[in-house]
């Protein structure tokens, strides 16, 4: 796991593959609960005898959001949160495609890319990663994207150049 907001020389880290998650399992009941929670009762989702009959695949898939969803859970996997972290805010996605659908009874995991890594004041970072979903023993990613999150700290960071840590 790497402490890439602890690590002077976390601008090594730019344009490298920084880690990969574990595998994620996506189940039927982990697609029902997104989909309780999120009160879409799509039945191509939800519902497995539905799906059996009508759907391409003849099986249910998961929520295109509950893969994104799991990007933060594959993110904590790959990246140690810094010590002295405040929040972790995650404000958008660029270039985000959903490339494949995740059939029930598949695994997930994440590749994340440090795409840019900068200081936004002395006590908060901005990151952005490329975020590869992977579909076990699949050819064709889950998603791609670029995602961008700011994360605040309670001890103030010196910068490098031009504003990077």
């Amino acid at each position: 796991m790497i402490k890439l907001f602890e690590d002077v020389n976390a601008l090594t880290y730019l344009g490298q593959t920084i880690g990969t998650s574990r595998w994620i399992d996506v189940t039927q009941q982990r697609i029902n609960e997104f989909g309780n929670v999120t009160e879409d009762p799509d039945r191509m989702h939800v519902d497995p005898k539905y799906a059996a009959a009508h759907s391409p695949f003849g099986k249910t898939i998961a929520f295109g959001f509950l893969t994104i969803s799991l990007l933060t859970r594959m993110v904590n996997d790959v990246i140690a949160r810094p010590t002295d972290e405040v929040s972790t805010l995650n404000y958008g996605f660029d270039r985000l495609r959903l490339l494949s659908p995740v059939l029930v009874d598949s695994r997930i995991r994440g590749h994340l890319v440090l795409k840019a890594l900068s200081l936004r004041s002395p006590s908060q970072f901005r990151a952005v990663y490329t975020v590869t979903v992977e579909i076990e023993g699949e050819a064709k990613p889950a998603l791609i994207a670029d995602w961008l999150s700011v994360t605040n700290v309670a001890n103030p960071r010196l910068p490098l150049q031009g504003g990077a840590i």
